[in-house]
């Protein structure tokens, strides 16, 4: 028997709704692992791996996931509240990420090892310029004034493009780190592949509910 309209869509609700709380749970829960794996203050490199995973995992998928109209934490508040608090978190993941990259610099001089010789640090690096130049673009929605001739809806959608391929980004570069030698000498076997599956589920998560987000919002504007 087929199921009704109103069926369907309660059952695709519940289904977004379960996978946004997945995805809070797992961008945590791998935060905290990492915390754990890393020991931060055991040595200058052990903030590196806390501090980016604090900022592309944690607070980017929750400034990201802000706007879910099932799976924000902050739902409940006004648009306006909820785009200061994402401008908020997305500052805090970009102030981690530049100290977690200067931190990692630090550290290769002090042992006189090459910047930038693997994929994971190229793309650490791109991860991180592109944040900085999405907080930067997100000023231009706080505050429309400063772009008047580009019409509001149109720069929503090219930042929430942009910010989908930043949080990508930043997910590649957590995964070409889990390929490092300092995680595979701690990391084997199956808790490798289930580390590895965390950014590949938070990503999933949060692409299916940011172009949600902007095809609901799309909906409910007059």
């Amino acid at each position: 028997m087929a199921l009704s309209v109103e069926t369907e869509s309660h059952i695709y609700r519940a289904l977004r709704t379960a996978s946004g709380a997945a995805a809070h749970l797992v961008a945590l829960g791998f935060t905290i692992f990492v915390a754990v794996l890393a020991r931060p203050g055991s040595s200058l490199f052990s903030w590196h791996p806390v501090l980016m995973s604090l900022a592309f995992s944690f607070l980017m998928t929750e400034a990201l996931l802000m706007f879910s109209p099932e799976s924000s934490l902050l739902r409940s508040l006004s648009r306006k509240v909820r785009a200061r608090c994402h401008w908020v978190l997305q500052l805090l993941a970009l102030l981690c990420a530049l100290l977690g990259l200067g931190l990692v610099i630090l550290h290769k001089e002090q042992l006189g090892k090459a910047h930038l010789a693997t994929r994971h640090g190229q793309a650490g690096l791109l991860a991180v310029l592109w944040a900085a130049l999405q907080c930067s673009g997100g000023l231009g929605l706080l505050y429309p004034k400063l772009l008047p001739r580009w019409p509001l809806a149109k720069l929503k959608l090219y930042h929430a493009t942009s910010g989908l391929v930043g949080y990508l980004l930043g997910s590649a570069s957590l995964l070409l780190g889990m390929c490092s030698l300092w995680f595979t000498a701690t990391v084997t076997g199956g808790a490798w592949y289930l580390a590895a599956l965390c950014p590949v589920l938070t990503s999933l998560v949060i692409m299916n509910q940011v172009s949600n987000a902007y095809l609901y919002r799309k909906r409910i504007q007059p």
